[in-house]
């Protein structure tokens, strides 16, 4: 009994101690963006003297804080959409139609989560060029809905199997054909995993940089994180306005992981394990 509690004690120090280590660099972020450069300079981790506001003014005109947050939510809004829409029709069908094809084709998406984005950046901004989409945050979004598809599907693929077939039997005894079965029957079913890949897909679009650099030229259709980058000068690197945007951008992401949280773990575990 008492190594039980003694490892119970442990434990939760454990987590204290993570928790505390995952939390300082959220706490220097803050306590940083409300000090001046030369306050900033002389301590990172005592609190401001004084709590310096115009900072997050400045940082929301600096980087055009509600004209890159809409390009951010068009992108990751179409983005989730297209990722939804083709994924859930694809899981559906590869996870009901049995054969060597159906598990070929699977296995095809799921292998291609293996492959790093960095092999591929490259090929990926010619054929973009190509397409006449490169520049456009519609074809960001395109793109995104691309190499969003894979994980999506593998979700979807385990989740499909857990419903059972009569559902589809007596729908079409109804006089449903199958995109009405899908649409009618099994998709709102499918909304604990939809609501995880809509959460992880947000996460990582809103918060992407590197693909966004690649694919985006025009200042006017930067996204936030991508403004945000202009606060880099080759000589000059305003901390503060810096930290205070990043601060800004984060908001909504971490607002929306802890109202979902539960929703992200539930249909990642059943997504990933059932059938």
């Amino acid at each position: 009994m008492r190594m039980q509690r003694l490892n119970s004690y442990l434990i939760r120090l454990l987590l204290i101690l993570g928790s505390l280590v995952a939390m300082l660099p959220i706490y220097m972020a803050v306590v940083n963006s409300f000090k001046t450069q030369g306050e900033m300079f002389q301590s990172f981790i005592a609190l401001p003297a004084t709590l310096h506001w115009e900072n997050y003014s400045d940082a929301f005109n600096k980087i055009n804080l509600l004209g890159s947050s809409m390009n951010s939510a068009i992108v990751s809004f179409l983005g989730i959409g297209g990722i939804v829409f083709c994924a859930s029709l694809a899981g559906y069908k590869l996870s009901r139609t049995s054969g060597r094809l159906s598990n070929l084709i699977f296995f095809l998406f799921v292998a291609s989560m293996l492959v790093p984005f960095h092999s591929i950046m490259i090929p990926l901004t010619r054929v973009a060029k190509g397409m006449g989409v490169q520049g456009s945050t519609y074809g960001l979004a395109l793109i995104y809905i691309g190499l969003g598809v894979n994980m999506a599907i593998f979700l979807y693929h385990g989740f499909v199997k857990s419903i059972p077939r009569e559902l589809e039997e007596s729908a079409q005894i109804d006089g449903c054909n199958e995109f009405q079965t899908f649409f009618q029957i099994i998709f709102p079913l499918l909304l604990p995993i939809t609501v995880t890949i809509a959460i992880l897909d947000f996460l990582w679009i809103w918060n992407d940089f590197l693909l966004p650099l690649l694919m985006l030229t025009d200042v006017n259709r930067y996204t936030l994180i991508l403004s945000t980058n202009m606060l880099f000068g080759e000589y000059n690197k305003e901390w503060p306005l810096i930290l205070s945007s990043l601060v800004l951008t984060a908001i909504p992401v971490i607002l929306i992981y802890a109202f979902f949280q539960k929703f992200i773990m539930e249909g990642i575990a059943e997504g990933a394990v059932k059938g």
